[in-house]
C-alpha cells in the first residue's frame, strides 16, 4: 500500500485550487485499490461504482466494438482519472480499464463523490474539464480512424505514448510501459500483422528498435514526421523533453 498523504493528489487535475485542509477531507474519504499486472479495475458493462485516479503503475482503457473488436483508447498514467461517469450517475461503465504494470489507485465511490462535490465546487469544474477533455480524445481518436493512414495512426500513437511515458536512454526514447505489437494494434484500429509489417520496415530505416513488449524509438523527428504526415523534419523535436504528466 502507498503510504497516503496530501502531497500524493495536490498536483492532480481533479484537485486543483484546494487548500491542504480539503485535501485532507478528500483524502481521508479516499480508498486504495491496488491491481496486479493484467487484472481488471472493472469491465465494460459493470455497474459504475467508483471514480479513480491512479497514483502507480499504468492502466489500459479499452472499449468493444459491436463487431467484437477491442480498441484500446487511452493509457492511463499516475495522475489521471478513470471511471469518473461513476460520480454523475452513470449505471454502467462504457469502458474496461486493464492494469498493464502492477498499479494502485485512489477511488472514490458515487455516493462520496457527489458529497465532496456539493462541499467542494472546483472539484466538479474540474471534473467536468477532465471529461470534455476525455470526449475531444475520443472524437479525436475516431477521426484518425476515419481519415488517416494506418502507418500515420501507428506513428501518432507511438508520438502519445513517448509523450506519456517516455524516458531516454543510450538508444533513443523507451517508451516505459510494456508494449505489445498487438497493443498496438488495438490502440490504431488496425490487425496485428500489418503493426508488425510497419516495425519490421521502421526497423530496416533504423526508426525504432522493437522487443518483446517493448519499443525504442531511435529517430523521434522522423516518428514526429510520419505522425503528423510532414514532407519534412520539423525545426523542433517534440519528443525531446517527454514527462510522464504531459
Amino acid at each position: 500500500m502507498t503510504l497516503l498523504s496530501t502531497d500524493l493528489i495536490k498536483d492532480i487535475p481533479l484537485f486543483q485550487e484546494l487548500d491542504t485542509k480539503a485535501l485532507e477531507s478528500i483524502l481521508e474519504n479516499a480508498h486504495q485499490r491496488p491491481v496486479a499486472r493484467h487484472a481488471f479495475y472493472f469491465h465494460e458493462g459493470d455497474i459504475a461504482t467508483s471514480l479513480y485516479v491512479l497514483v502507480q503503475g499504468r492502466v489500459k482503457l479499452m472499449q468493444t466494438t459491436p463487431e467484437g473488436h477491442q480498441v484500446v483508447l487511452r493509457m492511463a498514467v499516475p495522475g489521471k482519472m478513470f471511471g469518473g461517469l461513476a460520480a454523475f450517475g452513470a449505471t454502467a461503465y462504457p469502458i474496461s480499464a486493464q492494469a498493464v504494470t502492477d498499479s494502485n489507485s485512489l477511488s472514490w465511490d458515487g455516493k462520496t463523490m457527489a458529497e465532496l462535490i456539493k462541499r467542494y465546487p472546483s472539484v466538479a469544474l474540474n471534473t467536468l474539464k477532465h471529461m470534455a477533455t476525455q470526449l475531444q480524445e475520443v472524437q479525436d481518436r475516431y477521426r484518425e480512424l476515419v481519415t488517416e493512414r494506418v502507418e500515420q495512426r501507428v506513428a501518432r500513437a507511438l508520438v502519445r505514448l513517448v509523450r506519456q511515458s517516455g524516458r531516454k536512454i543510450k538508444e533513443g526514447i523507451l517508451i516505459d510501459i510494456p508494449l505489445s505489437r498487438q497493443d498496438l494494434a488495438e490502440m490504431t484500429g488496425t490487425t496485428l500483422f500489418t503493426v508488425s509489417r510497419i516495425l519490421s520496415g521502421w526497423e530496416h530505416q533504423n526508426l525504432v528498435e522493437t522487443g518483446r513488449e517493448k519499443v525504442i524509438i531511435t529517430a523521434p523527428h522522423a516518428l514526429t514526421s510520419l505522425a503528423e504526415d510532414l514532407p519534412h523534419m520539423p525545426a523542433e523535436d517534440p519528443l525531446a523533453k517527454p514527462t510522464a504528466k504531459d
